[in-house]
Order: C-alpha cells, then sequence, then structure tokens
C-alpha cells in the first residue's frame, strides 16, 4: 500500500547539501569583520557566512553569531549562532536554525550537519512546503548523505497552522532522493483526531512516476445493487504498461472483478477494460462487459484504429452503473479501420457492427453492419477552382431486412468569386452517382439499380463592420446577410433501399447544406433559396465574439416530392429559424433557438437555457426545451452557497410531456481550508419504467486522498458550471493511496 503525496512535500530534504568529498581541497576562509566567504580551490559554487560577530581561527574553528546567515544560490541556512569545525567538516548551528530552499523551509533549534559527507541530523523539526502551503514536524531528521533521510515520528498537512483537521501521521519515514523513492512505516490518516485510514507499512513515489500498490477505495450505495466498495490496486508493470484491478463488492449481487489495462508506445496506444460478475445472485447469471481501443502509427501516412464494445446483456449498464450517459447507451460500437492521409486526398477501410441493448418498454431496429465500408476524398484547387471528390463503398449487411452493396461517387468543382473583401459568391456543381447491388434477406428483395443526379448551388454574401458604443462599452457589431441557392433534379428513389439515411434536423447550419438528409440513399429534390441574417458583437480589443443573433428562412420554388417521412409542408416557405447565444453580461449567458411556422401560426421547436455565474461556485442554469406533439422538458442545476461553508448543488430535470422525472440530483458541499465533504443522492430513469438511485459520500483531503464514492464526474456532467470548491490547491486528479 501506497500514498501518493506531492512532490514538493519531501523537496526540502536536500535543502543544504553542498558537493563535498574527501579527495576536494580544504576550505579556504576570507574574514572582514562582518562577512566571511567560504571558497573552494577548485572552483565550486561558494557559500556565504554573514553575521552581527565573527571569531576564530582560519585553521581550526570560526563561530559566528547574532543573525548568522550561510547561503549559497537557492538556499540559505539562517542561526542564532554557527560553528564551524574546519578539520571535521562539520557544521553547528543552534537557536532558531531555519533552513530554505526554492521557497520550503526547514526549521528548529538544532543542526548538525558534516559538510564532507553529508551526514547530519536536526532534531524538533518543522517543515513548510511553499507551493501548497502544506507543512509537517519530525522529532528526529537525519540526513544520511547527499540524497538519504530518516524521519521519526514524522507528520504532514495542508491545513493551515493551528488547525489540525486532518494529519498523515508516519513512525518511520524514509526518503531516498536519488531515486526519488520514500517508505513509511506505521502510516495512518487522521481526521478530527480519529484514524480513518492505517497501513503498517507503505512505499510511494515523490514525483510524476507511476508505482505499484492500492488506491483509496470507494464506497457508495445504489437501490439496484446495495452498498459498495471498490478497492483498486494499481500494478506498474512497465514505464509504459500497467493496469488496475478494482473488485466491486456488491452487497445484493456480490463481487466484480473490474479490470483495466493501459499501453503506450511510440507508435501505438490502447486501453482495455474487463468487467466480470461471475454469479449476479439478481440477475442469476454471470455478467460481463470488454471495451478495448486501440490506435497505432503506421508510418507513412497510415493510421489505424481498433474500437471493440461488448456486454453480456441488454440490462447490463442499467444495473450496474451510475452514470446517467453510461446507461442511455444502446449501441454499443464494434470497429476495425485503416486510415490513410496524403495531403489532398485521403482514404479509409472500415469493418463496422454494434451489439444493439434493447429497452422492453421501447425496442429500436438494429443498425446495418458496414463490412467493408471504403471511402475516398479528395480536393484540390486547380486554376483557382477547388476540385472535390467523394467517394464511398459499403457493404451493408442486416439478419432482418434487405442487405446490399452501396457505391457512391460524387465529383464537384467550385469557383470562389470575391468581389471585395467583405463579399463573397461561390458557385459549385457536382455530380452524384450511386449505384446498388441488392440481394435477398429472407422474402425481401430489390432489383439492382442505380442514381445519378446533378447538384448545383450558388452561395454568396457580404460582412458589414461598424464600430457600436453600448451601453458605455466599445463592440464592432457586424451585419452579414447571406443567400443559398440550391437546384436538385427530381429523381424517384422509393424503389431504393434505405441503409443509413434519415431526415436532418431542421436548424441554421443545415438549411445552407445540398441536401435535407443525411445519409446518401436519399438525395432531395430542390428548387430553393435560404436567406439568412446574421449580427454579431464582438470585442475589438481581444476579437472575442460576446453574442450572435441569426435568422434564417428557406423559400422553394416548388414543391418536395422526396419524402422519408409523410410530407408535412403545404406551402412553399420553410419554419422560421431564430437563434440567440453568447455572453449577455459577465455572469449572464444565453444559449437559444426558436423555431416558428408562418403557415400554421404557431412554433414548432425552441429551447432556452440561460447561465448566471457571477462567480466561481455560484452557477445556476435554466432550460426548456419544447418539440410540438413530441417533447417539453424543464431542467434547472444550480451550485450555491448556503450559510458558512456549505453549499448545495441539486439538478431537477422533468418530463412535462410524461410527467416523470428525467433526473434529480441533490446534495451538499462542506469546504474546509484544507478538506471537503460531498453528499450527494441522485436518480434518474434508466429505461422506459426503471430508475436507478444512487447515493455519494465522499471526503476529500486536499492533495492526500479522497475516501468514499466519487460524485465529481456526476456533478460536473448533471450541474454545468460547476467548480471543484477546492479547485485552487489543484484540480488534477488526486491519486491519494497508491
Amino acid at each position: 500500500m501506497r500514498f501518493r503525496l506531492h512532490p514538493v512535500a519531501f523537496s526540502l530534504l536536500c535543502a543544504f547539501s553542498p558537493a563535498a568529498h574527501a579527495d576536494e581541497e580544504p576550505l579556504l576562509l576570507k574574514l572582514d569583520d562582518t562577512f566571511m566567504e567560504l571558497a573552494r580551490t577548485d572552483a565550486a559554487t561558494p557559500t556565504f557566512i554573514s553575521a552581527q560577530q565573527l571569531k576564530g581561527d582560519k585553521k581550526n574553528q570560526v563561530e559566528a553569531s547574532g543573525d548568522v546567515e550561510l547561503r549559497k544560490p537557492g538556499q540559505s541556512i539562517r542561526a542564532d549562532r554557527v560553528l564551524i569545525l574546519q578539520d571535521s567538516k562539520q557544521v553547528i548551528a543552534e537557536g532558531s536554525v531555519r533552513v530554505e530552499q526554492d521557497g520550503n523551509v526547514i526549521s528548529g533549534p538544532h543542526l548538525q550537519l558534516n559538510l564532507e559527507t553529508n551526514i547530519g541530523e536536526m532534531k524538533q523539526a518543522k517543515l513548510l512546503f511553499g507551493e501548497k502551503m502544506a507543512r509537517g514536524t519530525a522529532d528526529i531528521l537525519r540526513i544520511e548523505g547527499r540524497n538519504k533521510y530518516m524521519l521519526t515520528n514524522a507528520s504532514y498537512t495542508t491545513c493551515p497552522a493551528g488547525k489540525d483537521d486532518w494529519m498523515l501521521k508516519m513512525g518511520d519515514l524514509e526518503i531516498d532522493r536519488s531515486r526519488h523513492m520514500g517508505v513509511a512505516h506505521h502510516a495512518r490518516v487522521e481526521f478530527m483526531g480519529t484514524p480513518i485510514l492505517y497501513t503498517p507499512w507503505i512505499d510511494f513515489a515523490f514525483d510524476d512516476q507511476r508505482k505499484s500498490g492500492f488506491l483509496s477505495p470507494q464506497y457508495g450505495t445504489t437501490t439496484k445493487s446495495g452498498y459498495e466498495i471498490t478497492l483498486p490496486y494499481y500494478w506498474n508493470i512497465a514505464p509504459n504498461f500497467d493496469t488496475t484491478l478494482s473488485p466491486r463488492v456488491m452487497s445484493k449481487r456480490g463481487i466484480s472483478l473490474n479490470n483495466e489495462v493501459r499501453y503506450l508506445n511510440k507508435a501505438y496506444s490502447g486501453e482495455a477494460h474487463v468487467n466480470i460478475l461471475p454469479d449476479d445472485r439478481i440477475a442469476n447469471r454471470t455478467r460481463s462487459m470488454l471495451t478495448w481501443t486501440h490506435s497505432h502509427n503506421l508510418g507513412r501516412g497510415f493510421t489505424g484504429s481498433v474500437n471493440l464494445n461488448r456486454v453480456s446483456d441488454d440490462a447490463y449498464f442499467r444495473d450496474l452503473s451510475n452514470a446517467v450517459n453510461v446507461t442511455a447507451q444502446t449501441n454499443l460500437l464494434r470497429e476495425g479501420a485503416l486510415y490513410y492521409g496524403g495531403g489532398w486526398w485521403n482514404a479509409s477501410l472500415r469493418a463496422q457492427r454494434y451489439q444493439t441493448l434493447q429497452d422492453p418498454g421501447a425496442p429500436i431496429v438494429m443498425p446495418y453492419r458496414r463490412i467493408p465500408q471504403i471511402t475516398l476524398n479528395a480536393q484540390r484547387v486547380l486554376a483557382n477552382a477547388d476540385m472535390a471528390f467523394a467517394g464511398e463503398f459499403v457493404d451493408f449487411l442486416h439478419p432482418t431486412t434487405v442487405s446490399g452493396r452501396r457505391l457512391v461517387l460524387y465529383p464537384s468543382v467550385s469557383y470562389p468569386l470575391i468581389a471585395r473583401s467583405a463579399a463573397y459568391l461561390t458557385p459549385k456543381i457536382g455530380l452524384h452517382n450511386t449505384h446498388y447491388v441488392l440481394y435477398a434477406n429472407n422474402t425481401e428483395s430489390l432489383p439492382n439499380t442505380q442514381r445519378t443526379m446533378p447538384i448545383f448551388s450558388l452561395d454568396s454574401g457580404i460582412v458589414l463592420e461598424r464600430d457600436w458604443d453600448l451601453a458605455g462599452q466599445d463592440f464592432v457589431q457586424t451585419l452579414e446577410p447571406r443567400a443559398f441557392y440550391v437546384y436538385i433534379p427530381y429523381r424517384d428513389q422509393s424503389r431504393l433501399p434505405n441503409f443509413d439515411s434519415g431526415q436532418a434536423d431542421f436548424s441554421v447550419a443545415q438549411m445552407f447544406t445540398e441536401n435535407r438528409f443525411f445519409g446518401y440513399d436519399r438525395i432531395g429534390d430542390a428548387n430553393q433559396v435560404t436567406v439568412a441574417l446574421t449580427s454579431r458583437l464582438i470585442e475589438p480589443a481581444s476579437g472575442a465574439e460576446r453574442l450572435r443573433f441569426a435568422a434564417a428562412q428557406r423559400f422553394s420554388l416548388q414543391a418536395h416530392k422526396v419524402n422519408i417521412a409523410a410530407p408535412t409542408a403545404t406551402t412553399n416557405k420553410s419554419d422560421i429559424m431564430l437563434a440567440a447565444f453568447g455572453q449577455v453580461t459577465p455572469a449572464w449567458s444565453l444559449d437559444s433557438a426558436f423555431q416558428y411556422n408562418p403557415n400554421d401560426m404557431h412554433s414548432e421547436k425552441y429551447n432556452l437555457s440561460l447561465r448566471y455565474r457571477p462567480e466561481a461556485g455560484k452557477v445556476l442554469n435554466m432550460g426548456y426545451r419544447f418539440t410540438r406533439n413530441n417533447l417539453r422538458q424543464v431542467d434547472l442545476s444550480t451550485q450555491w452557497p448556503l450559510s458558512g461553508r456549505w453549499h448545495a448543488v441539486a439538478r431537477w430535470n422533468y418530463s412535462l410531456q410524461d410527467r416523470s422525472i428525467l433526473e434529480a440530483l441533490t446534495g451538499l458541499e462542506y469546504n474546509e481550508s484544507c478538506w471537503t465533504l460531498r453528499l450527494v443522492a441522485q436518480r434518474f430513469a434508466t429505461a422506459t419504467e426503471e430508475a436507478s438511485t444512487g447515493f455519494f459520500v465522499q471526503l476529500e483531503l486536499n492533495d492526500l486522498v479522497r475516501v468514499g464514492a466519487d460524485p465529481l464526474s456526476v456533478l460536473r456532467q448533471s450541474v454545468p458550471g460547476y467548480t471543484k470548491l477546492n479547485q485552487p490547491s489543484g484540480d488534477a486528479p488526486v491519486q491519494g493511496l497508491r
């Protein structure tokens, strides 16, 4: 078992370690009334002494008294009295001894140090580490060479002086700075005077090197699994290869053996997770999970990747995970890919399939397998024209519906015409070719077919600017009208299969694309123009965009004939899209979009999100999402101070449409100067008629260890803008026992 302490915690232990050796020449002393220099005859770094009074024999000993300081670059020793014995190279400092180096301090009543052997001792030592404002004590600090130290009855804390809320206490502590290693015996962590962790022996690294050992245990409870405890063990197998073994004991289900493996090389890297629950007492079966991601630089522009994910059953994440984004997974990717990037062209080869996790209350269709998928894309400028090509070949496989092969060839050319620096006009023409080879699957089959259609677009716009004084603050305001015309002739596509196409979400960005569908199986007919107006407020000094407003509408010169679902448009005018987002004031930010149907005179969809964040640790998020006949949700979340050092955290995500809570979270945080306590309860929907409730209790001792179930990832995900209250002491992951 080992503690992962901050590197600065023991950097002082070589505070005064002059590189004296037996074969060096003796020291020469240069004396005057108040100042003495100990200068080596071999041009080594000199050591200076200043004092109110100096006396002694140059060949035997020198005694300095009254505000004595021995110093050399980067370090110094201060004391009331210092005795230097020339024959034995011994330095004896007494009275308010203070050793300083790199902002760190060791103090005590007495220091004895041999300048030649670097062996010495300080009793009743006090240690102050400047970078983290941590401190410690030792009954005896023994210096056993240039890089070895021994502390007896040592303690360490990041709490301010006079407030020993927690202490790391060790019977003996050995430090070997040459190996950057330490060994402690009879180590315990005390919180409010009560021991909470103990180990008879630990070794640790006091820099960034990794070392095998136990990590801090994690505790928690959920309604589905009961009380839980996880005790991770980190195994540093090699400098580029490690694993973490994390047995997870669940009172209702049993013991899950969770394993993480990581590896790193100049050419490749990867990570694997293997979890096995041998006998789930609730599900009455063995349950498992496997994930493996690997990326590989093969050289000469080639790279490869693997992404494999598998679980034993549909309910694995719903039963065993306590994260909303994990339980919401429905399709687990299994993919191997090879890529090539050749400057103006690139290509890829991919084999892809999914494991579909079904919710009994809302079953979904399994996606097609792509075995293989080959893409080729190229773009080059010739005679000021942008030449582009997009190509794809896919073999689509499905166990229950039509399968087949699809070849897409789409060459295009665009020619930017720039009248002035603020205006642009870009015509583009392309020819989209799609070829299908279809084969029977069960009882359904379609004949082989192809589709060829030209695509023409014209993009134009202008950017106008003016200086604007708004409420006493200078801005640059832009006005950016834009018009985008697309012509695609109608082709009957009703007998074509649909492997991967769907209706693209209607938005301002989508209105400036050629195809109103995603995927290649449906190319929408179009004879339409989109007009938009965008205005931005820009800070002239930094160039940062503060606010953006946009409005757009599409006008069709003919009714759309190609549709995936039943057509809903009855006129040639699309819905009007309005959007506004940015930083309204230093504390208020806005993100909103509004879709209005001018034909039926009502809203179709809108979302409004407001955030109030006057300072770190204070945030209030308010959101509302609406889609006609489909969705109405309220989303409120906050982190806010209550009284004293107490803060509240909460989230309420409620579906008005279904009259059900999607996620509810509430918690309290208590932030002291050197520790933080977090108490969090969360309930969220895992399926149509299922929910999970979890409880998190965590005690974090700043820069030492976290004990209990970690709610930080949950809080960051559920409360946008959440701030870790003890952030100033570092938000890097606290390794704790490691």
